[in-house]
Order: C-alpha cells, then structure tokens, then sequence
C-alpha cells in the first residue's frame, strides 16, 4: 500500500530502462498485490504498449489505471518466460489473466504388473504405482463405462487386492457371469492373461487385432471340439463388433486434443474433444475467468500454455487441433516438445476428417457457451426476484445457508452452503462438526455452527454474505439473530425457511429473522425456487457430512470398544479383511488367520462385533 512516503511510480523513467530482452512482468496495484502477469519477447515493446495505445478494450484500461508499479524478471528465451509465466498464473491467481478453474485430475484405467492375476480399477491422479495406465478419461463415467465392457466382455476381476487374497469363495460377480473366479483358481493363469491381453487390446484401440484373434481362438476351440468355450468366444466376438459399430473413429491412428473456443461479452468456453489410439474417450467444457485477451486465438494461446504446462495435465498427446491459430501457439507447441518424449505439434489448417471434427468442436463450444450464458442469466434473474422480494435495498451477490443433520443425536453435522449469482459456490461449501451439546438438541447445533462460521469470518475478514438462510422453524432463527448480535453483526438479513404444514415444497413459510414477520411467496415465484434450491443443497450436504462421519465413527468405535485391539490389531484386520464389511462377516477360525490374533481373541472380536456378551 502506498503511503506519503512511497515515491511515485514514474512510467516514463520506468519504461526508458526497460530492456529488449525477453522476459516475465509482474503489474501492482496500491495494495500490492499482482493484477497482472505477463510474458514477452521484448519487454520493453511489449510493457510499453499498455500505456501507449490508444485501442485497448475497457477491462484493459481499468486494470491500467490501477498499476502503481512493474516488476520483471528476464529469462534466457522466450520459451523460458513462457514456463516461468504459467508458474507465476498458477500461484499468484492475478485477477486480470484468463483462469484456469479446473484443479481436478483425470481418471484412468489402472492393471497393476505386480499380480499374478492383475485387476483393472478405477483411479485419480499421478502415475504412482507400478503398472500401465490407459487414458485420461474427461469422466469418471467414461472409465467406469470401460470397466463395464471389461467385466462383461473379457470378465476380468475389478476388486480390491485384499478383498482378492481372503476369498475362499467366488463372490457374486463370478455367480452373474463378470468375473472369471481367479481368486479361487476357477480360471488358470495363462487363460486370465489371454483374456487380460484382449482387454488390453481393446482399450490400446487395436480393435481388428483383436477381432483377428478372437476369432482364431474361437476358429481352434471348434476345431479341436471344445463347444462352450468356442460358444463364449462367438459371443465374445459378437459384443465386439457391436460395441465397435457403435463407436467413433477419427483415424486408425494417433492421440490427439482438439480445441475450441466461443467468447461473448457475457462469457467464455473452450470446448476439447480427447482422442486416445484413434477413438474419441470423451469431451470437457472449460469456463475459465476471462483475462485481458481479446480474441479467439490469443485466449486460446493463453489456455493452452496453463493447460499443458501447469503441471497438473501429465498426458500430452502427438497432436492438438485448434480452432484459432496464433504464432504464439508454435512457442508453445516448442516448449512442450522439450519436456515430452514424444513430438509435439499444434495445428488448425485441417482437412477431411479432422476439419469435421475441428467444425464439431466449435458447434459444442458455441451451444455450451449459450446454455452457460442462459443459466447464469437464470440466476441473475432469481436474485433480483429475491431482492423484490425481500424489498432489499440492493440486489444480494451472496448468499449462505445452515442445515442440521443426524441419527437420533448422533454425529451431529451443519452444513454451510453457498450461493453467488453464478449459482452453487462449492469451493465454499464448509461442514461443522458438532460436539459438545445434548444429542438431539438442534437448536444448540445451530447456534454452534453459525458462532464457528462468522466468528471465524470476522477474525479473518473473510467474505460476508448479504442473506443468511436458515433451515428450521423460530426455534434455530432464534439461535441465529442471538449469535450475530453477539458478534454485532444485526446488519445481516436472516431469512427461516420453515416446513410447512404438508412438509410439501411450496409450501414453505418464510420469517425475517429480525422482525419475525412471515413473507409470504407464490408458488411459481423464481425467488422462491431460489431459495428451495439452496435449501434442498444445505439438507444434502449436511446428510452426506452426517453419514461420513457415522460411519467412520462407527467403523472406529466397533473395534475400539474391543478389550485388547490397539491400533495395530485394528490395522491389521482392517487389511487383512479390505474392510469392515468382510470382517464382520468373518468367523472365529478366519479372525483366527490374522497376524497377531489368537483363537481367544478371535472368539472375543466375533462375539463384540456382533453384541454378544463374553
């Protein structure tokens, strides 16, 4: 922040000493903090432009307006900048760049190698254990869709390896004809490998070579008289070539990303298509905050260098199509290059094929957009609606709402959730978990959370909401208007959301919490529908934060109740038996089995985990 004593930031000297080099440049304003970053081939050129031109859109000219100062950093080539740039967006979050929200990883199909009779399974994130990968997938349906055909077609196993080490039965999957049983020996080792190596195959996208010997096994299995498995082979084969008809090739080869990009004053999407061994796995929309970019191909340019080199996307594939070139884009597709092991090359000048799907592409970021754009114009109006409602002095931009869940007075969770005019904020979504009171007592619960939430809010100068929504009757806005009183917080609107009569949604009665006049809404009133929505989001957040924490604790307690089970014994089972699940089900001559268990305390941990007494 500047003060008196803070020399004034002179432009033109500034500029004058700036070199030809080029580099990164951090833009400040009064408080300090970074509005902008940047990189450039020639820095001076490049900072220079921004207070020289006479072109720049509004949001350039605002962000211009608030700089107070520059710093920058000189790299040894533009490549250099464009890395050290993409590492600057990524932890400094300037409000002015283009944003990538995007934090998830992408899900994979895993075989480990370090199996006799590996699984395929389900998973997030880095490459961290030993085995192959197939994907990324752009949804956890996509892999789960995988599995599926997997199990059905080639019956390989998808369970845990302790679930697999401790069956002495095959389980149902077997029964309903979707695993093949090698936890028992129902299939030997060399026919899983043969029905693994198809499955591979199959998602390595080598589909005719993997018809051919299909089909030749099938050819030999009749041949040398073996009728149900030539059976099973001919209906595997079958499945196969239904499955094949039915999906979308874009060559007989290749990995490949296709980008697209529609922007309007009122939003912006990238839509990518991912294509993986010449099939298309699936397509993603991306909304990222909109920077001081102002065309198609420099906000595309300014995507991609965060997308491929934030770190958080491992796969590159051979080749990305683009919708809207920019020669930047080749810097990118260089550096790139340098850190894959494979080329890498950037293009939008396509024909045939890849230009229908370059034209595709554009059609779903074009129609995302416009539904992206119609829903938060949805939303906006819904704000104003309540606002008019409420005869607010202005339209709210905020909005948090409190619900209680448990058992009977167990695991006690609230649940804060939070909506702004873009609709549910998740990443500001908070549970409390609730101790210290009588079971059952719902309004105590309540006046902890809300004491807990703002308190917190006040101490740290967090983000205030216009209305506070509670869901309960006068008994928990009691408690609400008593905590933020204390906290001398009476300019927050408190609105109860109370069931009424039917206990039937529409006919919900609504108090302000202050005054306790009742407001009354029609049915077909979009701030009521509103306020159903983030009242319907609090109950199931805070039933998914109440079963959690159940769980876990009754998971915890039922071993911890058992005289003799430390934490070691407790680990133990747990591994041995993949679960509480299977340990329950387990009997005195299987506890018996575990490490460190004797037959006494085996008799002991089956009869307290099923209530019996000693």
């Amino acid at each position: 922040m500047q003060t008196e004593d803070t020399p004034v930031f002179d432009i033109d000297e500034y500029l004058k000493q700036l070199p030809n080099r080029p580099g990164v440049y951090r833009m400040f304003d009064s408080e300090g903090e970074v509005v902008y970053v940047g990189k450039a081939v020639n820095l001076k050129n490049r900072v220079t432009s921004y207070f020289r031109g006479k072109s720049h859109n509004t949001k350039t000219q605002v962000m211009v307006s608030k700089i107070v100062s520059i710093e920058v950093t000189l790299t040894h080539s533009e490549s250099e900048a464009l890395l050290l740039e993409n590492t600057l967006i990524k932890r400094l979050k300037p409000p002015y760049n283009i944003s990538l929200r995007d934090d998830k990883s992408y899900p994979y199909v895993y075989i480990s190698d370090q199996h006799d009779y590996p699984a395929m399974q389900y998973v997030r994130g880095g490459k961290n254990r030993k085995g192959r990968y197939f994907g990324p997938y752009t949804s956890a349906g996509a892999v789960r869709e995988s599995l599926n055909l997997m199990q059905r077609i080639f019956r390989i196993r998808q369970c845990e390896d302790a679930f697999f080490a401790n069956r002495q039965r095959p389980c149902l999957q077997f029964q309903i004809g979707r695993c093949s049983g090698p936890c028992t020996g129902e299939i030997s080792k060399e026919d899983y490998a043969a029905d693994l190596r198809h499955a591979t195959l199959y998602l390595e996208g080598k589909n005719q070579l993997l018809l051919d010997e299909v089909s030749d096994q099938m050819n030999v299995a009749a041949q040398n008289l073996k009728f149900e498995s030539a059976a099973a082979l001919r209906n595997q084969l079958g499945f196969l070539r239904q499955v094949q008809e039915q999906q979308h090739v874009v060559s007989k080869r290749g990995n490949l990303d296709i980008f697209a990009v529609a922007s309007s004053q009122s939003g912006l999407c990238i839509h990518q298509l991912m294509v993986r061994s010449g099939r298309v796995i699936g397509s993603k929309n991306f909304y990222p905050k909109m920077g001081l970019e102002e065309t198609k191909p420099a906000i595309l340019t300014a995507f991609l260098g965060q997308y491929y080199l934030s770190g958080q996307y491992r796969d590159v594939p051979d080749e990305v199509l683009v919708s809207d070139a920019q020669e930047e884009q080749q810097v990118i597709a260089l550096t790139i290059a340098g850190r894959t092991e494979h080329g890498f090359k950037i293009i939008s000048n396509v024909r045939g094929p890849r230009a229908q799907w370059l034209r595709l592409a554009q059609t779903n970021a074009d129609q995302a957009l416009l539904s992206y754009v119609a829903n938060k114009q949805t939303q906006v109006s819904r704000f104003l609606a309540l606002q008019e409602a409420l005869d607010l002095p202005q339209m709210p931009e905020r909005l948090e709402c409190f619900d209680i869940s448990h058992s009977s007075g167990e695991a006690t969770v609230a649940s804060c959730v939070v909506f702004d005019q873009g609709g549910p904020k998740k990443s500001d979504y908070r549970t409390f978990n609730i101790e210290g009171i009588t079971p059952g007592d719902d309004y105590a619960a309540m006046s902890q959370a809300i004491t807990r939430r703002y308190t917190r809010l006040k101490e740290n100068q967090g983000i205030m909401p216009d209305l506070l929504i509670v869901d309960g009757g006068k008994g928990q806005i009691t408690q609400a208007i008593q905590v933020l009183s204390e906290l001398q917080l009476q300019d927050l609107y408190v609105l109860g959301v109370a069931k009424g009569d039917t206990r039937k949604a529409g006919f919900e009665r609504l108090f302000n919490g202050w005054t306790g006049e009742e407001i009354a809404l029609p049915d077909d009133s979009s701030a009521l529908h509103l306020l159903q929505h983030i009242r319907d989001e609090s109950h199931r957040f805070a039933i998914t934060g109440h079963r959690a924490r159940r769980n876990k604790k009754r998971t915890r307690s039922n071993l911890q109740q058992i005289d003799g089970v430390g934490p070691k014994r407790r680990q133990s089972l747990l591994s041995h038996f993949g679960g509480m699940q299977d340990l329950t089900k387990a009997s005195i001559d299987e506890l018996a089995k575990v490490k460190g268990i004797s037959l006494d305390m085996a008799d002991t941990i089956y009869r307290s985990l099923r209530g019996e007494d000693g």
